[in-house]
């Protein structure tokens, strides 16, 4: 993902009194590194066209044979044009009936730069834990079934440039592609939120203030922070990024980008974006545990909003 960063160095620190959890850890931080780790043996290279996107795309399937079984995950198999011609791909929902009449939607891209194809590029960071992340929170929604908005999983496809420069035409290919479809169908009127997952593993997680995100969204960002006792992980920089949520928000739906996109040293920050630097020493549990709260506690602030 190749972004372009509006703003840096938002205010200050944020206070980070104590305060006392709002639920009970439902998802295993150390069970998200586990499934990034065997995602990342099945599928080391996903870029699109590989064997390793087809193998990818099995292993994403493969977590979701219950769902299979009830007709509720969907291959939404597309033809987009790139600048090397057209290319299949699949975007892939997992689909949690809730009690209410919405939907939240939880989304990462599950693919690697088609452009870095020729290097050791397993994306760790960039797609790979983000992936692992939405099959755990899949896994815990089977256990225990939306009791309001319905859930939807998002694996998009699609979501590097082909080329190496990013533009708004090659870039975001899944995402612009459901943005359409769901807009045709009416699916759209129905989604509550939209919320993306993108390089969330980093040892030296600094969530951002994603300031192309919808305000209440960052309001109840900021506010799970709180609840799940993990503020500090929060908001130190604020800045604008081209990412999958795009599309949703361009078409008025309510939309949060949840990312740390500062991934590198102090001497360069982006020293391990887009390189053969981003491998699995590069997480940590404690920034995934931190990522799976704050996802779960988002849906529920949604719910009561």
């Amino acid at each position: 993902m190749n972004r372009f960063l509006c703003a840096l160095l938002f205010g200050t620190a944020l206070t980070t009194a104590p305060v006392m959890r709002a639920q009970t850890r439902g998802v295993s931080g150390a069970e998200v590194m586990r499934l990034t780790q065997a995602y990342v043996n099945a599928a080391p290279k996903r870029y699109i066209g590989s064997p390793g996107h087809a193998a990818a795309e099995a292993f994403i399937k493969d977590q979701f044979k219950p769902e299979v079984a009830k007709g509720n995950f969907v291959d939404d198999k597309f033809t987009a044009r790139t600048p090397i011609g057209p290319l299949t791909m699949h975007n892939l929902i997992v689909k949690f009936p809730g009690k209410k009449d919405g939907i939240i939607v939880l989304a990462s891209h599950y693919e690697t730069n088609y452009w870095l194809k020729d290097i050791h590029f397993i994306g760790a960071n960039d797609g790979a834990c983000t992936t692992a992340l939405l099959i755990a929170l899949g896994q815990y929604y089977r256990e225990h079934p939306p009791q309001g908005y319905s859930v939807w999983l998002l694996f998009t496809d699609g979501e590097e440039s082909i080329n190496k420069e990013w533009t708004d035409t090659d870039s975001l290919y899944g995402t612009r592609h459901i943005a359409a479809k769901w807009s045709g169908d009416g699916t759209l009127g129905h989604i509550k939120a939209f919320v993306l997952a993108d390089m969330i593993g980093w040892k030296q997680l600094n969530i951002d203030k994603e300031s192309n995100s919808t305000p209440w969204l960052l309001e109840l960002e900021a506010k799970a922070g709180r609840d799940t006792g993990h503020s500090k992980y929060l908001f130190k920089d604020s800045q604008a990024i081209q990412d999958d949520h795009l599309p949703f928000v361009q078409r008025g739906v309510p939309s949060l980008d949840v990312i740390d996109f500062q991934y590198g040293t102090a001497a360069d920050p982006e020293a391990f974006h887009h390189t053969d630097q981003d491998t699995m020493d590069k997480l940590s549990v404690a920034s995934l545990q931190v990522a799976a709260d704050m996802f779960l506690d988002l849906v529920k602030l949604i719910d009561q909003r």
